[in-house]
């Protein structure tokens, strides 16, 4: 009886979905094709934020762990260079939000050889290189000369771009 009842469903079904689609011009498939379209993208974006890896801005598949370090690194060293020097509350508060991603990003990626000959690390490494080169022969608390400043802005530009 429950097979009869089934065979009965189905055959409404088909027939109404057809006389549906027939009367109505097609238009509930190319509905259902849209929504299976909606449901990859839905699909796509849930997979996104299991999969470990991340499609740079240059096209290259990292780490996500590693852009998102490199991305903080390349911000609030920016923004320490950036800030008015004189406003020494504000300068350290910046500064070391700097200081601590940079830590964290040479602690977690120093020598990975997953990104070692990424172009965003080459060039992140060399502003923070520069920096510390500077920082080493003059001392901590000196001003940064905008000749350096310049530079390593121009590295972390470089590095935004891979990244």
């Amino acid at each position: 009886m429950n097979q009869e009842i089934s065979c009965n469903r189905r055959h409404v079904l088909a027939t109404v979905g057809g006389s549906l689609a027939f009367n109505c011009g097609f238009a509930p498939l190319a509905a259902l094709a849209e929504d299976e379209q909606q449901d990859d993208s839905l699909v796509g974006t849930i997979k996104s934020l299991f999969d470990p890896n991340e499609k740079t801005k240059s096209g290259k598949v990292l780490p996500k762990a590693y852009l998102n370090s490199a991305r903080e690194v390349v911000k609030t060293l920016r923004e320490s260079l950036k800030e008015d020097p004189n406003d020494m509350a504000k300068f350290r508060r910046v500064a070391d939000a700097a200081k601590e991603a940079i830590r964290e990003y040479l602690g977690s990626w120093r020598g990975q050889q997953s990104v070692v000959n990424e172009e965003s690390y080459v060039v992140i490494e060399k502003a923070i290189r520069s920096l510390a080169s500077f920082y080493s022969k003059v001392g901590p608390s000196a001003p940064l000369p905008e000749q350096v400043k310049s530079e390593i802005l121009s590295n972390l530009d470089t590095a935004d771009e891979f990244l």
